[in-house]
C-alpha cells in the first residue's frame, strides 16, 4: 500500500532495534513460557508473541519482515500441532493471531507516522487507542465467536471468555510492542533521563523488591504499594526503562499468582451463574488485568509526557543561548556598525573639508578672474553635493539614536533651512518664500538640526523639481502641535509612485537620460528624521500640478518672553582677538586660517593635543579652534587638561572643529569640556555662526554647529 496506509517499513529509514534472528529468538521463548505456564498452571496469564511480532513488522524493512513474520507463523503453527491443538483451532489460532498483528500494524502505520515516535503522548495514546485496542478487539471477537459456535458456550462462559481473551491479547500488545519499539529507538531519548546510573540501579532494584513483596505473600491487598515506585520512575527515567518496569512488574505478578500468592489469589470471587466450570483462577486473573492495564494507563503517558516536558526544555534552553548568542551578535554588530559609520564619516569628511573649504576661500578672492572664481564656486558646489550625499546615506544606515533636544526659534530655524536653495531657485527663475504665522513664532523645543535638515531636504526637493512658479514653506500651530507644509508648482508625482517617493534609493525617473540628479535619498531621510522627532510626513500630489508635502510634529511651545531668549550680541572688541587652531593637518590648519582672516584675528597654530596645552599654559587665547584625532594627545584630552589648568586659561572658550560629526561625537566634545562643536567640511558662514555662539555664551547643546 501506498501513502499513510502502508504496512511495511519505509526502506529510507534509518535501520534500529534488534535483527530479525534476536526477534525469533524472542518469540520462541515466548511460545516456550506459553508452554510452562499451560502444562504448570493449566493458564496462560499473558500472549506475548503477538507483541513480538507485531514490533518486528514495525521495526524491520519490507523482506526482513516478511520473512520473520512468516519464521514465527510457522513457529506458531508447529507449537500448535506439537502441543495437540484439535482442528480447527490448530489452523484458526495461528491465521487469528497473524490477522491481528497484520491489522494493527496497517492501523498503527495510519495513527502512529511513518516514523513511529512514541515520545510524544498524544501519538502514543493514538497507537494504543486507535490501532491496538480495535485490532485485538476484533480478532478476539472473531475467535471466541467461532469457539462459542463449535463448543457452544453459555452466554456468561461466552462473555467471560471474551474479556480474558480480549485482555490477554491486548496486555501482550500493550506491554511487548511499545517496550520493544521504545528500546529500539533508545537513543531518541538519550540525554532526556536527569537520574545517574546509581539512581536507576536503586530505583529498578526498589521496583523488583516492592513487587516481589507484594505478590510473594498472602496478608493483605497491597497492589496499590507498587504505584509510587513506578511513578518515580516514570519521573526520573526515560520511556524505555518504564517500559521494562511495566514487563518486570507482569513477569513477577504472573509467577507470583499462577503460584497461588499475591493480592489477586485473596480476591474475592462472586457467585455468577454459568461460570461453575471456569477456573478459579482464571477468574482471579481479570484483576491482574484490570492492574496491569492501570499500570500501562498511568506509567507511560506520564513517562511520556515527563520525557516530552524535559525535551521541550532542553530546545527552550538551546534556544535561549542561540537567542543570547545572537542579541550579543547583533549588539558586536551594530557596535562595528557604529564604529564604522563613525569611521566613514570622519574620513569623508577630512578631504571634503580642504576641498570646500579651499574653494570657498578661491571664491572669496578679489584678486582672480570670473572663470577661475566661477570654477571655484562650482568645486565648491560639488563638494557640498558629495557632502549632502554623505550625510544622506550616513543618516538612513545609522537608524535610531538620540535625540538632541534644546531651545529654538521656529522662524530662524526654517530661514536656515531654507537658505542654502535661495541662489538656484533664483538662478531657475522661481520664486521661494517662507510665510510663519504668528502662533508658530513661539520657541520650540526640538532638535533642530533634525527638524532644519528635514525641512531643508523637502525645500531642496522642491526647488529640484519645479521649473516655473514658486516654492511655499509656511508653519502654523494648532494647540501643541506644529504644522509645516512645503509645496510648489512643479511636475507633481504620480499617483502610481506616490505610496514609494519615501523608500530609501527610491526615484521616479531612474532612466539613463533623466533630467535630475541624486541619489533618492533625500524623502527617505526627511521622513526618518521626522519619525524620529515624533512626527509625520504626508504627501499630496498629481502629475502637472506641483506637489505639497505636510510635516505634522507635537512642538509644545515654551511659556517666557521673548525677550528673554534673544541671542546676546557680542561686544565689539578694540584689540583682535587670538585664536589658537590646533589640528594634526597643516591644510585645515591653513583653512582655518584663511577664514578667520578677515576678521584681524592674530592666529596662532598647534599640530596636536600636547602643543596646545603647552601654549595654553604660557599665552592667553580668546578661542581655541581643538581638532580631536591627533597624534600624541587627542582633542578630548587636550580640553580637560587645559580646564585643569584654572584661572582665565582654564576658562577659554573652546570649540571643536572635527570630522567625527555623528551625534555621541558631540556628546563626547561636550562632555570633555568643550563649548561647541562644529562638523566638518565648513565654511565662512557655519564657522561664524559657531564661534558667536561659543563666544556669545548661547547654551552648549550637541547641536552647537551652525546650519
Amino acid at each position: 500500500m501506498k501513502g499513510r496506509w502502508r504496512l511495511f517499513r519505509h526502506e529510507a529509514g534509518m535501520e534500529a532495534g534488534p535483527p530479525p534472528v534476536a526477534y525469533v529468538a524472542l518469540y520462541c521463548a515466548c511460545i516456550l513460557i506459553g508452554f510452562w505456564s499451560a502444562r504448570t498452571f493449566d493458564a496462560i496469564v499473558i500472549w506475548p508473541t503477538n507483541g513480538v511480532m507485531l514490533a518486528a513488522l514495525l521495526q524491520l524493512h519490507r523482506r526482513q519482515a516478511i520473512w520473520t513474520v512468516a519464521v514465527c507463523f510457522a513457529i506458531n503453527l508447529a507449537s500448535n500441532m506439537w502441543r495437540g491443538d484439535p482442528m480447527p483451532f490448530l489452523i484458526v489460532n495461528p491465521v487469528m493471531n497473524l490477522f491481528q498483528v497484520l491489522l494493527a500494524a496497517l492501523l498503527v502505520r495510519r495513527v502512529g507516522g511513518a516514523a513511529l515516535d512514541l515520545r510524544r503522548p498524544q501519538r502514543l495514546v493514538a497507537v494504543a487507542v486507535l490501532a491496538i485496542l480495535p485490532a485485538v478487539a476484533l480478532s478476539a471477537l472473531i475467535m471466541v465467536s467461532l469457539a462459542a459456535t463449535i463448543r457452544e458456550y453459555s452466554l456468561p462462559v461466552y462473555i467471560f471468555t471474551l474479556q480474558r481473551y480480549f485482555g490477554m491479547e491486548l496486555l501482550g500488545l500493550l506491554i511487548v510492542t511499545p517496550a520493544l519499539l521504545l528500546m529500539a529507538r533508545a537513543h531518541r531519548f538519550r540525554g532526556i533521563a536527569r537520574a545517574s546510573r546509581l539512581e536507576v540501579a536503586a530505583l529498578m532494584s526498589l521496583l523488583v523488591l516492592v513487587t516481589t513483596g507484594v505478590f510473594t505473600q498472602n496478608i493483605a491487598p497491597l497492589l496499590f504499594l507498587i504505584f509510587p515506585a513506578i511513578v518515580l520512575i516514570a519521573f526520573r527515567l526515560s520511556p524505555p526503562w518504564v517500559a521494562a518496569s511495566i514487563m518486570i512488574i507482569a513477569v513477577i505478578g504472573a509467577i507470583g499468582s499462577l503460584s497461588g500468592q499475591g493480592p489477586v489469589m485473596m480476591t474475592r470471587l462472586l457467585e455468577i451463574p454459568g461460570l461453575d466450570s471456569v477456573q478459579d483462577l482464571q477468574r482471579r486473573l481479570s484483576l491482574y488485568y484490570l492492574f496491569l492495564l492501570v499500570v500501562i494507563m498511568t506509567a507511560v503517558p506520564l513517562s511520556t509526557l515527563m520525557s516530552e516536558r524535559r525535551r521541550l526544555m532542553d530546545r527552550l534552553e538551546a534556544r535561549t543561548l542561540a537567542a543570547q548568542a545572537a542579541r550579543r551578535q547583533a549588539e558586536q554588530s551594530a557596535a562595528t556598525k557604529g564604529r564604522f559609520l563613525a569611521l566613514m564619516s570622519h574620513e569623508m569628511r577630512t578631504p571634503l573639508h580642504s576641498v570646500v573649504g579651499y574653494a570657498e576661500v578661491l571664491g572669496r578672492r578679489s584678486d582672480i578672474k570670473a572663470d577661475a572664481r566661477r570654477q571655484a564656486d562650482l568645486i565648491q558646489d560639488a563638494g557640498n553635493s558629495l557632502l549632502v550625499l554623505v550625510e544622506d546615506v550616513l543618516e538612513v544606515s545609522r537608524g535610531t539614536d538620540t535625540l538632541c533636544l534644546g531651545r529654538a526659534h521656529l522662524p530662524e530655524l526654517l530661514a536656515q533651512a531654507v537658505a542654502p536653495c535661495r541662489e538656484i531657485a533664483e538662478l531657475k527663475g522661481l520664486t521661494l518664500r517662507l510665510e510663519v504665522e504668528p502662533g508658530a513664532r513661539l520657541p520650540i523645543r526640538t532638535d533642530a538640526k533634525r527638524l532644519r535638515q528635514a525641512v531643508h531636504k523637502l525645500v531642496d526637493n522642491a526647488v529640484k523639481f519645479t521649473r516655473v512658479g514658486h516654492v511655499l514653506v509656511q508653519a502654523s500651530r494648532e494647540g501643541d502641535a506644529v504644522t509645516l507644509t512645503v509645496s510648489d508648482t512643479g511636475c507633481g508625482i504620480d499617483l502610481a509612485i506616490l505610496p514609494d517617493v519615501f523608500d530609501p534609493f527610491f526615484q521616479s525617473d531612474d532612466s539613463i537620460c533623466r533630467d535630475h540628479v541624486g541619489a533618492g535619498l533625500g524623502l527617505a531621510v526627511a521622513r526618518q528624521l521626522i519619525e524620529r522627532l515624533g512626527g509625520r510626513i504626508t504627501v499630496e500630489s498629481r502629475t502637472g500640478h506641483g506637489s505639497c508635502f505636510t510635516i505634522t510634529l507635537p512642538l509644545p511651545a515654551f511659556e517666557m518672553d521673548l525677550e528673554s531668549i534673544e541671542t546676546e550680541v557680542v561686544a565689539t572688541r578694540d584689540v583682535p582677538p587670538r585664536v589658537l587652531v590646533v589640528d594634526d593637518h597643516a591644510g585645515n590648519r591653513e583653512v582655518a586660517r584663511l577664514m578667520l582672516a578677515p576678521t584681524g584675528a592674530e592666529i596662532a597654530e598647534a599640530r596636536d593635543g600636547l602643543e596646545a596645552v603647552e601654549m595654553a599654559k604660557t599665552q592667553a587665547f580668546d578661542l581655541i579652534l581643538m581638532d580631536v584625532r591627533m597624534p600624541r594627545m587627542d582633542g578630548l584630552a587636550a580640553t580637560r587638561a587645559i580646564r585643569a589648568l584654572g584661572g582665565p586659561s582654564g576658562l577659554v572658550p573652546i570649540l571643536a572643529v572635527t570630522a567625527d560629526a555623528m551625534p555621541e561625537d558631540a556628546e563626547r566634545c561636550l562632555a570633555a569640556g568643550m563649548n561647541g562643536h562644529l562638523a566638518k567640511p565648513i565654511t565662512h558662514t557655519t564657522l561664524y555662526a559657531a564661534i558667536d555662539q561659543v563666544i556669545g555664551g548661547v547654551e552648549a547643546t550637541p547641536d552647537a554647529e551652525a546650519a
